[in-house]
């Protein structure tokens, strides 16, 4: 199985199993599903993500309902979609988005349950207060990253021994930004 195929398969068992009416008989439970891109660019996950609630034994439009929004790969469109899903009223959301889409997703209720795969430091970030007590009403996967910048840097040092300038492109509209830029800063520093 592939890291985004178990993330999602993850994300759909941890969605299930905090939402409150897979306890209620004769109650359908509505997931909210965030996206970062259209659906037709991220199918895998998609797949992943039914196949998750499969497992569980959860057919969509069988014993559950999705409400989908997906951003289009534009980071702006996240408060207005997490309003869109806690206004539908779903019994958890899934924020398959990263960063920004998990702290729309947070900032838009303090009270429906929220999974998250997320690429930094949930805790560094405000998403939760602590790894192994997340508190509130979010709870996820990180994939943790930044620590790899050094690695990157040191397999470039190993493949240009000469020296040389190594640039980095950074998206500044990623809140993840000024974190994986000081830490490269602080790795090239410890390699010279």
């Amino acid at each position: 199985m592939k890291r985004r195929e178990f993330i999602a398969h993850f994300v759909a068992t941890a969605a299930i199993s905090t939402c409150p009416a897979y306890a209620q008989k004769g109650v359908l439970p509505v997931v909210g599903y965030l996206g970062f891109d259209a659906a037709e660019k991220s199918p895998e996950l998609l797949v992943a993500f039914r196949e998750g609630l499969r497992t569980l034994g959860f057919e969509e439009n069988q014993n559950v309902a999705i409400e989908y929004r997906f951003a289009e790969g534009k980071y702006d469109r996240f408060p207005e979609l997490a309003a869109s899903l806690v206004q539908s009223s779903v019994q958890v959301i899934v924020a398959a988005t990263g960063t920004n889409g998990v702290l729309a997703t947070t900032a838009a209720t303090k009270t429906i349950p929220i999974v998250f795969a997320i690429a930094m430091d949930p805790v560094s970030v405000g998403v939760v207060s602590s790894l192994n007590r997340p508190g509130g009403n979010a709870t996820g996967v990180s994939m943790y990253t930044p620590q790899l910048v050094a690695k990157r840097l040191e397999l470039l040092a190993e493949l240009t021994p000469a020296g040389g300038t190594i640039s980095m492109l950074i998206n500044p509209t990623n809140p993840n930004a000024n974190v994986i830029s000081s830490d490269a800063e602080a790795a090239a520093k410890s390699l010279g």
